[in-house]
């Protein structure tokens, strides 16, 4: 897949993703369905990052109880809409650096920094998760992108960026690795994860030379 940078600024990036028609199997030398032969894939986005608001809440949940985001990631389904406010009030709006990230101003999923306190304020810990129609098309690599071009600033005492992914999902491996983190290690049986004990690989990013704070 390639895209093309159109622009950006601080807080929202344009980019094209892809944008294609085929008009002919022929054409390319392949033979796809009748239903096929013609299609576009959406050819233009608006990647955004935001702060959570109460009003998300709906978006919200269409991707937080998403069972497949769920199954990937650490996040515990929401049973109500009752229950995503309280989630939203307590947790994600007081957070000191939670955004959503958004489509066309809706947000998909959220992507979140963790900063250190006293001795461990060095460091930062990154984590996110995407609705999964949404995946594959480059928006997470995106959005951390997108952190990484401010975190440093926001928090000057931060020199390193962490990441831990669990060993199984390489998708959000290969997140970190097109955003530039490097590949530490891998730590065994690190954290439990819905009941179970699971190996997580460590990423990391550090803070450039010419970062001015």
């Amino acid at each position: 897949m390639r895209f093309r940078r159109l622009g950006s600024d601080l807080g929202t990036t344009f980019f094209t993703l892809l944008c294609f028609e085929v008009t002919s199997c022929e054409r390319w030398g392949l033979r796809y369905p009748e239903k096929n032969k013609a299609f576009r894939i959406q050819s233009l986005m608006e990647i955004k990052l935001r702060p959570y608001e109460l009003s998300d809440v709906d978006d919200f949940m269409e991707w937080a109880c998403d069972d497949e985001v769920i199954r990937t990631s650490r996040l515990r389904h929401y049973t109500s809409r009752e229950d995503a406010l309280v989630y939203l009030q307590e947790v994600a709006i007081p957070h000191p650096w939670y955004r959503a990230m958004c489509l066309e101003e809706s947000p998909i999923g959220f992507i979140c920094i963790k900063p250190g306190s006293a001795s461990e304020r060095c460091r930062g810990l990154v984590s996110y998760a995407l609705g999964s129609k949404y995946w594959g098309k480059g928006i997470t690599t995106m959005a951390v992108k997108m952190v990484m071009s401010t975190v440093f600033q926001e928090f000057p005492d931060m020199e390193r960026l962490e990441g831990f992914v669990n060993v199984d999902n390489k998708a959000s491996q290969r997140v970190l690795e097109k955003a530039g983190f490097q590949k530490e290690g891998v730590l065994r049986k690190y954290v439990i994860v819905k009941g179970r004990t699971i190996d997580v690989t460590m990423y990391s990013y550090l803070k450039p030379d010419n970062i001015i704070t």
